[in-house]
């Protein structure tokens, strides 16, 4: 129960109930005392208005007045004169004066307070004014124990009472705090299990119900979360279908290529000029494109494959998909250019390298040759600092906003009509594995600059 929000919740309550009723207790203490000692002046005055009626009064008399006033003796001041009106014998001298003529509140709490820790027996004198203007003044002459007892018992009765309003009050918050609160954060707590049983189930989405607006919001955040967990769920199971018929295609089309490269192996053995020179090209175009399908089916069965990185030179692996990418132009008025330093080594996975500025470069020329219009598409590269530095840069269009949004997350960055936006997601992907970066540099009607950045530590 302690370990509950309700159980904490009741006992919070309880203690601060009781605090308050201490904050209570200590001027209602004050002021019975007070009440306590006007009594007893009110009944010294009676006592002495009988004594003035009849001056011949018994000693006897005059004894069961001051007992039943609970005073050793009254002095009244009447007519700016002094008057001892009854008297008894004083069992020890007056320890403290108390005037209760308009006392400040602080003055008789705290007299109440001293009154309530000093057990030592006392006579005090206490002055007030006499009721019903019958007189100037009135004092009387006391002990302190029987008014220290009877605060006491006040005190008992008034802790008593504090604590069961307190037990009242806090189980009645307790029973409102848990139908109103706990009850409803508990529903949440138990659709949010039920949930997590089946989060494929759509069926298991909260709906929210609550009333109070903080616990609707939070509904409502859930029910968010959950709808767009369910839907990445469905996507990712989707994904996952979609990887297997890949990895199925990936392994037929290995085979027709690998058919293929035997045939290219004999036509590489022609003595016609331009076989000769367009046969070499072709053959690292199938090449590729069978580590392509084997990597493709590495990665149904785990991920990527990691870059087998070595020297290589940056000009041929541009020159190669400026070349291919030249034969795929046709009749658009695109032009290819390279500014990369012919002796600059950078250290990657040459096929993977390949693959992201192929990729990038596709990526242009398919955005200009949609446009109609001429453009230009550049590839340079420098080595700065601590780190090989290289642009792809075209005069197109400049990239959609939604495609900015998303621009490498899959299916949902690609910025051609019909393309599955995987192509700069998995360019990503071979040039983190490089321990490098692929960033959007710029984009806009000026044209699209994408920057790769590889470290050289080690080089």
């Amino acid at each position: 129960m302690f370990h509950s929000l309700s159980g904490r919740f009741l006992i919070l309550t309880i203690i601060f109930v009781m605090l308050a009723e201490v904050l209570i207790f200590v001027p209602s203490v004050a002021r019975f005392r007070e009440d306590y000692l006007l009594l007893r002046l009110e009944r010294a005055q009676i006592a002495s208005l009988a004594l003035l009626a009849d001056e011949m009064i018994s000693p006897d008399l005059e004894e069961e007045l001051l007992r039943n006033a609970e005073v050793f003796n009254v002095v009244l001041r009447r007519d700016e004169v002094r008057q001892l009106v009854l008297a008894s014998p004083m069992p020890q001298v007056v320890d403290r004066t108390y005037d209760l003529r308009d006392p400040p509140a602080l003055e008789l709490i705290g007299d109440a307070l001293s009154q309530l820790l000093d057990q030592a027996p006392q006579v005090i004198r206490v002055i007030g004014n006499p009721t019903r203007q019958a007189g100037l003044l009135i004092e009387v002459t006391m002990e302190t124990g029987p008014l220290r007892t009877a605060m006491l018992e006040y005190g008992v009765r008034i802790l008593i009472l504090s604590a069961v309003i307190s037990i009242f009050t806090a189980t009645l918050l307790f029973l409102a705090v848990q139908r109103l609160l706990v009850m409803p954060i508990a529903g949440v707590a138990r659709a949010m299990s039920h949930y997590a049983e089946a989060p494929e189930d759509g069926r298991r989405i909260i709906q929210p119900t609550s009333g109070i607006t903080e616990l609707r919001q939070a509904e409502d955040a859930l029910q968010s979360l959950q709808t767009q967990l369910t839907g990445a769920l469905k996507q990712k199971e989707r994904l996952a279908q979609l990887g297997g018929a890949v990895a199925k295609i990936s392994h037929d089309l290995r085979n027709m290529l690998t058919s293929a490269q035997l045939f290219v192996d004999r036509i590489e053995m022609s003595e016609d000029p331009a076989v000769k020179r367009l046969a070499p090209k072709l053959v690292n175009s199938i090449t590729r494109a069978v580590h392509l399908c084997e990597s493709t089916l590495a990665f149904g069965k785990a991920e990527e494959p990691a870059p087998r990185l070595r020297d290589v030179l940056l000009l041929d692996i541009v020159s190669d998909v400026l070349d291919s990418e030249r034969l795929a132009v046709g009749d658009a008025d695109v032009s290819l250019s390279e500014d990369v330093p012919g002796t600059l080594t950078v250290r990657a996975d040459p096929e993977q390298l390949f693959r992201v500025i192929f990729n990038l470069v596709r990526n242009a020329r398919q955005a200009i040759a949609q446009t109609g219009q001429p453009g230009e598409i550049s590839v340079s590269a420098r080595a700065e600092g601590s780190a090989w530095v290289i642009r792809v840069s075209d005069t197109g269009p400049g990239l959609p906003a939604k495609a900015r949004e998303h621009l490498f997350q899959p299916f949902q960055g690609g910025a051609r009509k019909g393309g599955s936006g995987l192509g700069l997601v998995i360019a990503q992907d071979l040039i983190r594995s490089h321990g490098g970066r692929l960033e959007l540099e710029s984009t806009g009607p000026e044209g699209t600059t994408f920057l790769i950045t590889l470290p050289r530590e080690g080089n």
